[in-house]
């Protein structure tokens, strides 16, 4: 079984073989595309991606390594927040869920009894019978 190469192993790569760009893709290239899909929300975030665009401006001298490092830490911070919400989220949505179902389930026992249906039918006037005006009598 092959084994699967990480992010820095491939960009290592890249870097000493000039050649190989051409054969495999660039993580940063996948990074990007995902991050981009992320901010649009057709995909969703990786701390993987975010790492691997780091190291690449790092690498290439557009953000010091304090800077770079500063950044990752707070984009674990956000995940994990973002992971916490998730959670009590999806935990808030099952118990409105359950609430619901008991609910209707206690409509469902309150099922009227053929008495009381027919009790409530014979009370009621209808609006015909209320609103009939009396005949007039004839007069002979």
């Amino acid at each position: 079984m092959a084994a699967q190469l990480r992010g820095q192993q491939i960009s290592a790569l890249l870097e000493s073989l000039p050649g190989i760009a051409s054969v495999l893709r660039s993580p940063v290239a996948d990074a990007i595309v995902s991050t981009i899909r992320a901010a649009v929300g057709l995909g969703e975030f990786s701390e993987g991606d975010a790492n691997e665009l780091v190291q690449f401006a790092v690498r290439r001298g557009l953000v010091g390594s304090e800077e770079g490092e500063q950044l990752l830490a707070e984009v674990k911070d956000a995940c994990k927040n973002a992971r916490a919400k998730a959670r009590a989220k999806n935990i808030k949505k099952k118990a409105t869920v359950t609430a619901k179902a008991k609910r209707s389930v206690k409509k469902k026992a309150k099922v009227k009894t053929p008495k009381a249906v027919a009790r409530k039918t014979t009370t009621k006037k209808t609006k015909a019978t209320k609103s009939r005006p009396k005949k007039a009598k004839k007069k002979r």
